[in-house]
């Protein structure tokens, strides 16, 4: 029977994540351990058939939340990914942090130190943005970043630039 030093639960990024830097220390023994298997499906691989995946149950789990008060107490579909590279391998490829007015309440609640301006270091350590240059964007972490292919498809600015027309902001780094 081998010993681990670590064991992580859960091969989605943060999983994944947390078992490479753990593996750094050529000292350290970690299992990555995940229930689902491969993301080599083309529906996976194809960000626009995110509905297929996040839709099957073979990569999904199928969490919902509780019941809703202001949705006349729907539940709300929640997909995480069942399969290597977790929730990010079956969101069509979105990357966004959250809000940062979410980390701020966190503090605000209790967890101290979770602050949106104490998170934004460990942001940028993960990233690798290859198409924004902002104070908010990191670019020498293990997670790739990219904008819709570097935006080289004219359909994306198209919509983006329909957006803007519609009244919204537009944004260089919307995680910014």
């Amino acid at each position: 029977m081998k010993i681990f030093d670590y064991i992580v639960i859960g091969a989605g990024s943060a999983g994944a994540i947390v078992a490479a830097r753990l593996s750094e220390d050529p000292n350290c023994t970690v299992l990555l351990t995940e229930y689902g298997g491969s993301d080599s499906s083309v529906f996976i691989r194809m960000p626009s058939a995110l509905g297929i995946p996040m839709n099957s149950k073979k990569y999904n789990w199928g969490f919902e939340s509780e019941p809703e008060p202001y949705l006349n107490d729907r539940r709300m579909n929640c997909p995480r990914g069942k399969v290597l590279g977790g929730t990010s391998s079956i969101n069509g490829m979105v990357y966004v942090r959250g809000n940062a007015h979410d980390y701020d309440e966190w503090e605000s609640h209790g967890a101290v130190g979770w602050n949106y301006q104490n998170c934004l270091p460990y942001f940028k350590k993960l990233e690798s943005h290859q198409c924004v240059a902002s104070e908010y964007a990191g670019h020498d972490g293990p997670v790739a970043v990219s904008g819709g292919n570097n935006m080289r498809n004219p359909l994306y600015r198209a919509f983006i630039n329909a957006g803007v027309d519609a009244g919204y902001r537009g944004k260089v780094d919307y995680n910014g």
